[in-house]
């Protein structure tokens, strides 16, 4: 079970800081409301990246696991 019902405006804060310190528009990022099990960082069809937050872990816990998620996605960009 979630240890939150949803993604609160803070932590979409505190994501959408991560990403700006990465040069990541944030046009370019969707968060969802709902958190799942598992949290993932991902590719959308439409080029976005999807940052879903954890939701059986601390929020504390998953943010700093973001960061390289959302780099690698980047780096595979400037790859292709």
């Amino acid at each position: 079970m979630s240890s939150f019902p949803a993604v609160s405006f803070q932590q979409i804060s505190q994501i959408l800081e991560l990403t700006d310190q990465l040069d990541l528009s944030r046009e370019a990022v969707e968060i969802p409301l709902s958190p799942e099990s598992p949290g993932v960082v991902h590719r959308l069809a439409n080029g976005k990246i999807e940052i879903v937050v954890d939701a059986d872990l601390p929020f504390d816990e998953w943010l700093p696991t973001v960061t390289p998620k959302v780099q690698a996605l980047m780096t595979e960009d400037l790859s292709s």
